[in-house]
């Protein structure tokens, strides 16, 4: 796949998660959050869901968490405009609440869309419900 090609596929599952009616999350988001960041990454950060900066600027980690993700990225010499972030949900759940099975479930298509346009050689999972997305049964302690 072209980059310009992996960008097209990426705006295209973009534009299908800004419009999602799957889950009843789609019912009090401000916006969804699809993800974004380089279309060419190794490698994909992915969270659990958005929180309320997120919902209000459609963008993924960009509150108090994403400066932390800044930083971190920061200390082994990233920035994130070199990787591909994005959440298991992609709308916020009401008060921020933990994402219930259903709702992952009706979004995972979409995470799975996008891994497999960005095919990376690396996932990392920011949190515990991304976690359990791809080593089920994992604890964090």
């Amino acid at each position: 796949m072209t980059p310009d090609e992996r960008r097209t596929a990426l705006e295209t599952i973009a534009t299908g998660i800004r419009g999602c009616q799957r889950c009843r999350l789609a019912a009090s988001r401000t916006n969804a959050v699809p993800g974004d960041g380089h279309p060419e990454t190794e490698v994909v950060l992915v969270g659990e869901g958005p929180g309320q900066n997120e919902d209000l600027q459609g963008r993924p980690f960009v509150g108090a968490a994403g400066g932390f993700l800044d930083e971190l990225l920061g200390v082994i010499g990233w920035s994130r405009r070199e990787v591909f972030i994005t959440n298991v949900v992609k709308c916020r759940p009401p008060g921020n609440r933990d994402p219930q099975p259903d709702e992952i479930a009706a979004c995972a298509p979409w995470l799975q869309q996008q891994l497999s346009v960005l095919d990376p050689a690396l996932v990392v999972t920011l949190g515990r419900f991304s976690m359990q997305t791809f080593a089920p049964g994992t604890r964090i302690g």
